[in-house]
């Protein structure tokens, strides 16, 4: 009971701390006159703070199963429950665009990163190579926003579903008072962040131990799904708002960000090695959520609520299943 209690308080800093984080960025970037597309990557990127710290400090600790379990289980949850559940608030309307690009992109990372999994551990070139994916993908996806800005890539979805999670604000104030707390916000997000996962790492290897079950399984359920809370919030509130599309986005962007930006740094700052149920079983199941995902959403370019059903009965049995391993 004692380590549940610590578990839920680790997510609460964690959660917290990332919101502070990304809220002053964004007053530092306005301050500077940085384009609204980069702040909404900034958004983006910074919404992923909870997987992203996580990770690297299971990786640190000497708990792959934590860090690694994140990554996929952040990915199945956001694939099925994230999607499943804004589907069932409104049915999520597809871009075909988006689809091809973003969807291929998707896919495809999921897929190498399985591959590379099941063949050499997490080093620092195998995160080199993921960062560098990245890096590629950003790039590209600023050259469509620039080219075609009515054709929105996931990236820039992301960045408008975090705004439902953290406003961001038309008119910055430009005092020196508020950019020198907006630095407190960054200096203050970045430190409750850090001990909100040490919380989190700590109790969810203590949960683990006590129920006799492996780091893996509490990484890729308990931890994934409680990582993956801000994207649920974020998502839902933009399918409320009938920006279903921005929702589909934001999951896009958000597979994408955990496999190549958090897989990637957690290997570059902590090699480890792949865990046995993650490589043989979390990873083909993740690809496969993600054909079904994509599948659904090329079928009449939208997402039913039958089908956003069917999605949470899913990550109910994953969960179960996963349990079971």
């Amino acid at each position: 009971m004692e380590q549940a209690l610590v578990l839920v308080a680790g997510l609460v800093l964690l959660v917290g701390g990332a919101e502070l984080l990304v809220s002053g960025a964004v007053h530092i970037a306005q301050r500077f006159g940085v384009s609204g597309l980069l702040i909404g990557l900034l958004v983006g990127l910074g919404t992923s703070t909870p997987e992203l710290v996580t990770s690297v400090l299971a990786s640190l600790a000497g708990t792959p199963g934590i860090a690694l379990g994140n990554v996929v289980g952040a990915n199945v949850s956001n694939m099925l429950l994230v999607l499943g559940a804004c589907a069932l608030v409104r049915p999520v309307r597809v871009d075909a665009r988006s689809l091809r690009f973003d969807g291929g992109v998707v896919l495809g990372s999921l897929a190498l990163f399985a591959v590379l999994s099941a063949l050499v551990p997490l080093g620092r070139p195998v995160g080199a190579l993921y960062v560098a994916l990245l890096a590629a993908y950003l790039a590209r996806s600023w050259q469509i926003e620039r080219k075609r800005p009515r054709e929105h890539t996931a990236p820039y979805e992301r960045g408008e579903a975090a705004a439902e999670f953290v406003p961001v604000p038309a008119q910055p104030r430009r005092s020196t008072a508020r950019v020198v707390l907006a630095f407190s916000q960054v200096i203050g997000g970045i430190a409750l962040a850090i001990l909100g996962a040490g919380w989190l790492v700590e109790s969810a290897v203590d949960i683990a131990r006590a129920l006799a079950v492996s780091e893996s399984v509490i990484g890729l359920t308990l931890v994934a799904l409680g990582t993956t809370l801000p994207e649920l919030a974020t998502s839902v509130a933009a399918a409320r708002r009938r920006n279903t599309d921005v929702a589909l986005g934001n999951v896009f962007g958000s597979c994408i960000y955990n496999v190549l930006g958090i897989a990637g740094l957690a290997g570059l700052i902590a090699p480890t090695r792949v865990p046995a149920e993650i490589a043989n079983v979390g990873n083909p199941v993740m690809v496969g959520v993600a054909l079904v995902m994509l599948l659904l959403a090329w079928t009449g370019y939208r997402i039913s609520r039958r089908e956003g059903a069917v999605m949470l009965a899913l990550y109910a049995v994953y969960v179960a299943a996963i349990w079971r391993v």
